[in-house]
């Protein structure tokens, strides 16, 4: 039987092209499952509801904080995102590594929840070519896209707090590279407690002659 997965919050500042990477990894691997957000913001052109993410209103948003339905929540630019809980519980459970794509806020909370959380925060080769990324990607207007670069001034100084950082420079490189992270993961002791435990009990059988 596979043994739990690992619960992976992926990070890192508007346009370093999370979202593309995370599609890389599920397309090329079949041990992952990304965990859909919930958020109140409007759909961007080619967004699919619960594929995407959730798009709830605020008022249902603030009923799922008041039931508790959510691992972790924030507000980003005047929206609110989240992480229902069910789907990431019951894909865990079923061996799978759940990746949460969500901003620093949200992260440091589920490390705080979570401890083996595995967290990998990803960064463009430079602040200039993040903000040629974000002008490329022709969603939003000028005055945006300087929040979002103000918005990863902010975030920058909290990549200290992360486990691994990953420059997205190339994606197929970037895509075997993290996969490697997150393999070498399962195998740290804090992830092997069963494994380890059970390996005390049978050399000390050994030293006592059983």
């Amino acid at each position: 039987m596979r043994s739990r997965g690992i619960l992976i919050v992926v990070s890192g500042f508007a346009g370093t092209g999370k979202g593309t990477l995370m599609k890389k990894l599920l397309e090329y691997y079949d041990t992952y499952a990304l965990s859909v957000s919930a958020t109140t913001r409007a759909p961007r052109p080619g967004e699919e509801e619960g594929v995407s993410y959730f798009f709830v209103s605020k008022e249902k948003f603030e009923d799922m904080i008041e039931r508790d339905e959510l691992l972790e929540y924030a507000c980003y630019v005047g929206n609110y995102y989240g992480t229902p809980k069910s789907y990431v519980e019951e894909q865990l459970e079923k061996g799978k590594d759940v990746i949460l794509e969500i901003e620093i806020q949200g992260a440091l909370k589920i490390k705080e929840k979570f401890p083996d959380a595995l967290l990998l925060f990803v960064v463009p080769p430079s602040a200039e070519e993040l903000e040629e990324r974000l002008k490329g990607r022709g969603t939003e207007t000028s005055d945006v896209i300087a929040k979002r670069l103000s918005r990863a001034a902010e975030e920058a100084e909290g990549i200290e707090k992360y486990d691994y950082i990953v420059m997205n420079d190339e994606l197929e490189r970037c895509t075997e590279e993290l996969h490697g992270i997150i393999r070498a993961a399962h195998y740290t002791p804090s992830r092997k407690s069963d494994f380890i435990n059970r390996l005390r009990t049978e050399l000390k059988a050994f030293a006592k002659g059983e």
